[in-house]
């Protein structure tokens, strides 16, 4: 199974993970494809305009492996490989994007349980994305 783990670093990114090792047909033998993918917000266009280029890079990619450093840790403990993708944007159009686009076939991620009222159960974020997304969702919380 080729599998998109949604992660941002929370707490729910954790519980995600502890789900995962918790679960065994999750992750043994070598079944399944991960691909982990870290969305950072764009710096807004009047900053971004007076940073260079490379620096700006630079932040988001920092950004992006301070997320995957605890994930590849954990992965490597459990003896399994994952490609990781760092991505600009705004999160709930790039991971749909992303899970239907790369022929995934199941996306995984936490869920925050922020926002408005109609979000109490699970955060905005991962009501857009299931608003927006072919590719079913499993969502941990």
């Amino acid at each position: 199974m080729k599998i998109l783990i949604a992660a941002d670093g929370s707490p729910f990114t954790k519980r995600m993970l502890a789900y995962l090792a918790a679960h065994d047909e999750w992750l043994g033998g070598g079944r399944h494809q991960y691909t982990v993918l870290n969305t950072v917000m764009p710096v807004p266009p009047r900053a971004a305009a007076v940073i260079e280029r490379d620096t700006l890079k630079g932040y988001y990619a920092d950004a992006s492996e301070a997320v995957f450093k605890p994930i590849r840790a954990f992965f490597k403990k459990q003896g399994i490989d994952a490609d990781y993708v760092g991505k600009v944007g705004h999160a709930p159009e790039v991971i749909a994007k992303m899970a239907d686009s790369g022929d995934f076939d199941l996306l995984l991620m936490g869920s925050h349980g922020h926002g408005s009222l109609g979000n109490l159960v699970m955060g905005s974020v991962a009501t857009k994305v299931l608003a927006a997304c072919k590719t079913p969702v499993l969502l941990i919380r």
